[in-house]
């Protein structure tokens, strides 16, 4: 069994069809189904049940493609670490991030880093804080941005804290609540909410700040992305809460302080041993805060 074999039966399992495989995998197809079939009887096993329709993989196949992958990302890992060795930082870097990152100009970091590491391949993806940790622990995403409420841990994880900040109260400035200079979680009960689905990380931090003071409250709308929740203000149904540090993005609306109101730490975390192509974000993130502190 070699890297080529492995990397063979993976573009089967993931594209199910020889013919994809073989484009992606940039040979003929008789080629890769000779060395899947060579793999086959080494192991005494079929891999794959083949009909003219589909290609699906069998109880022995399953089991292969799962330890295969490890296999796999160990080998990339070893490549990446041996070029980290001798000054040079490659592979793909996979980042995930909240959509309410406010302090940091992503953009203008990623772009930094580009310039510093062009080897490296940088995949983005916006999610939940709650998606991004599992995400981390399952080791499919190698470094994220994520926002949690100041009670909640971080377990199995590196986190480096970033910063805390408090969640103000966002309006449209014909609301009648407008002319205060703060709120109370009492007043924002009373009024029409837009919040983030039930049972996710952002809604977390709002729902223990009214629990706290045993105040029950409605959620009318609920979304999953920060610029829909935004809209929704704007268009003057509804009162979100929104970061403090990301509030003068939305100059046409109004962001109140809330007494006693939820607040969130922002954390960039990733596996206990990160790649080098993760370890040089974190020392570029690092160096950013350091500067503009």
């Amino acid at each position: 069994m070699n890297l080529r074999q492995i990397d063979f039966v993976l573009a089967v399992a993931e594209e199910e069809n020889f013919t994809r495989a073989a484009e992606r995998c940039h040979t003929v197809q008789s080629a890769l189904s000779h060395q899947i079939s060579r793999l086959e009887q080494e192991f005494g096993t079929r891999l794959f049940e083949r009909t003219s329709r589909q290609v699906t993989l069998t109880p022995a196949g399953h089991t292969f493609v799962n330890h295969a992958r490890q296999v796999r990302d160990a080998a990339r890992r070893l490549e990446d670490e041996m070029a980290a060795a001798t000054g040079e930082i490659r592979g793909c870097l996979r980042i995930g991030c909240i959509s309410t990152l406010s302090r940091l100009d992503l953009p203008g970091l990623l772009a930094e880093y580009h310039r510093r590491h062009p080897q490296v391949d940088v995949q983005l993806a916006l999610r939940m804080s709650d998606v991004l940790m599992e995400e981390l622990r399952q080791q499919q995403t190698d470094i994220a941005f994520i926002g949690v409420w100041p009670g909640e841990p971080v377990l199995g994880l590196d986190a480096r804290l970033l910063w805390e900040e408090p969640l103000l109260a966002l309006l449209h400035p014909q609301h009648p609540l407008a002319g205060c200079q703060e709120l109370t979680l009492p007043q924002l009960a009373q009024q029409t909410l837009v919040d983030w689905p039930a049972g996710t990380g952002p809604r977390l931090q709002t729902d223990m700040a009214f629990a706290a003071q045993g105040i029950k409250r409605r959620v009318t709308f609920e979304v999953n992305h920060a610029e829909t929740l935004v809209s929704l203000v704007r268009s003057g149904c509804a009162v979100g809460m929104v970061p403090a540090l990301g509030a003068d993005q939305h100059a046409d609306l109004l962001a109140l302080p809330v007494v006693d109101g939820p607040r969130r730490r922002v954390y960039l975390a990733c596996h206990d041993s990160p790649t080098p192509a993760a370890a040089a974000l974190l020392a570029l993130v690092e160096g950013y805060l350091q500067a503009a502190s």
